[in-house]
């Protein structure tokens, strides 16, 4: 079972410091709750303010360890992932291949970074995975601030549960985890994990409550196996 939170420090409540501020606290939290990856996906900051932001959320990340090892990933620039010491990137499907940002990581001294690919198709996922992704991110699941969720069903494609066709032959299906994401609720979860999924990725469902208790609810909620 993966957790994956997703950081938006928009979504806090002050100014922007004291965002900033609620935002580093809540990856202190989340580390010390044993959450597995922390994406930080601050889009709107300058490089040099990404850079600072991701260098000192991975203090807090070591500052914090929790019972399981938590690794933080910079959203889409490999270059600030490697300059401020993160463990990996969290890329876009219309990024770079993950196959190529792994040559970046290398030829910088890293060798074993983790890349996850965020998809919204089948063949995004498999493509992710043909590239050496260590895992992707599907969604949207659910429906979220009115936008429709593509389902369970598209889940359990992506995750493998049902056969699918019109992918190509050459493009491997498999092993890699894939996380749901988009209206993912402590109420929706178990269906989540039924219909094949490794974790579940999210912003509110991490910031707007007490990780601890998310992450300790979701372990010992029993699977609807109906779902």
């Amino acid at each position: 079972m993966v957790f994956c939170y997703i950081t938006d420090r928009r979504q806090f409540a002050g100014s922007l410091p004291e965002q900033r501020a609620r935002l580093l606290a809540k990856v202190a939290e989340a580390s010390r709750a044993g959450v597995d990856l922390i994406q930080l996906r601050e889009k709107d900051l300058p490089a040099r303010e990404l850079e600072a932001l991701a260098a000192e959320a991975g203090r807090l990340v070591r500052e914090n360890a929790g019972p399981r090892r938590t690794r933080l990933l910079v959203n889409s620039r490999v270059d600030i992932a490697i300059a401020a010491g993160a463990d990996g990137v969290h890329l876009r499907s219309d990024d770079m291949a993950a196959s190529e940002a792994r040559v970046i990581f290398s030829k910088a001294g890293v060798h074993a970074p983790v890349i996850g690919v965020s998809c919204h198709a089948l063949a995004e996922v498999r493509l992710a995975e043909s590239h050496g992704a260590d895992f992707a991110v599907f969604g949207p699941v659910f429906e979220k601030l009115g936008t429709p969720g593509q389902g369970l069903a598209a889940l359990r494609a992506v995750c493998g549960k049902v056969p699918t066709r019109a992918i190509e032959a050459a493009v491997p299906a498999g092993s890699m985890p894939v996380l749901a994401l988009g209206g993912v609720t402590l109420e929706n979860t178990a269906a989540c994990l039924e219909a094949g999924a490794a974790g579940i990725a999210g912003i509110r469902l991490f910031q707007e409550n007490e990780v601890v208790r998310v992450v300790e609810k979701v372990r010992t909620r029993p699977r609807d196996t109906e779902a």
